[in-house]
């Protein structure tokens, strides 16, 4: 198993983004950020508008068809009332996984208390990882530095494995 590369999707919900109208700066942050840090390939790459249905069907298009290891989205999670990523989320994960969104918001309140004003979520669906991360790219960077080195032991468990000899860096 260890040869094989993490296949992740990121998803950017943004409703300017998706119109054209703002540069999405975020989804090739993660891009970046992943491909540096761990051996994947990126499958998939999306903007969508902060539509609840937008947003389910394809995450479960990603996790059911695709079958992609990872998917992670940005954007949509703070208190606006079109930020409905995490409701979206919670729709499609059959089991949560909160130490994730827990560790990037204890990580994120010695930057900025704002970052527990945060309602991302993460969880599972079949063998698929769903995690939210903020929109802004320093909170990306911020919540991906945090969550990174627990990600290729959690695929290595979704996909059947899960002893520490199962290791994708």
């Amino acid at each position: 198993m260890s040869d094989q590369l993490i296949r992740v999707g990121i998803l950017t919900i943004s409703d300017r983004s998706s119109r054209g109208e703002r540069e999405d700066e975020s989804g090739p942050l993660i891009e970046r950020l992943v491909k540096e840090s761990l051996r994947c390939t990126v499958e998939e790459s999306a903007i969508v508008a902060d539509m609840k249905e937008e947003i389910s069907t394809t995450l479960i298009d990603w996790a059911e068809n695709l079958k992609l290891d990872l998917i992670l989205t940005t954007g949509g999670t703070g208190f606006a009332p079109r930020d409905i990523t995490p409701e979206a989320t919670r729709d499609v994960i059959q089991r949560e996984a909160p130490g994730l969104a827990e560790a990037m918001r204890a990580r994120g309140t010695r930057v900025t208390p704002h970052a527990m004003l945060s309602r991302a979520v993460a969880g599972i669906r079949g063998r698929t990882l769903i995690v939210n991360l903020p929109g802004s790219p320093k909170a990306v960077t911020e919540g991906l530095e945090v969550i990174m080195p627990a990600i290729p032991h959690a695929v290595a468990i979704l996909r059947g494995g899960g002893d520490s000899e199962h290791e994708f860096h």
